[in-house]
């Protein structure tokens, strides 16, 4: 019963981050990750409502979180690398931009992030 809780917990917030709803995800998504803290894809919905909120050091926490377990999600390093850019710490923001890109140089906007280090 309680999986199932966490999930309906997950698509609350997954749906409020659709909607734009940034900070109320946050509250449904806190809970989801109490229940499971390393499920990551909680992680990474709620790192994404901190990104959105401009609460930058705690969306860093939450995928540093996933790259600890996964160091080859692209994903978690593009969003790693916008967190560290701007919390005003480019180089390390750099390093995870081209990890990212290298991961899936198939991706548009990894290219677009890598393109702006040198503008």
């Amino acid at each position: 019963m309680q999986h199932e809780e966490t999930y309906e917990l997950f698509q609350r917030g997954r749906d409020h981050l659709r909607r734009g709803d940034n900070a109320q995800a946050t509250v449904s998504l806190e809970k989801a990750k109490r229940r499971e803290p390393d499920k990551a894809s909680i992680r990474e919905a709620l790192g994404l409502a901190y990104l959105r909120l401009h609460r930058y050091t705690e969306a860093a926490a939450e995928f540093e979180h996933i790259l600890d377990s996964a160091p080859a999600n692209d994903y978690a390093h593009y969003c790693m690398g916008r967190c560290l850019t701007r919390l005003g710490q480019e180089g390390l923001a750099a390093g995870h931009y081209k990890m990212a890109l290298w991961l899936r140089p198939e991706v548009d906007y990894y290219h677009e992030a890598v393109e702006g280090l040198s503008a």
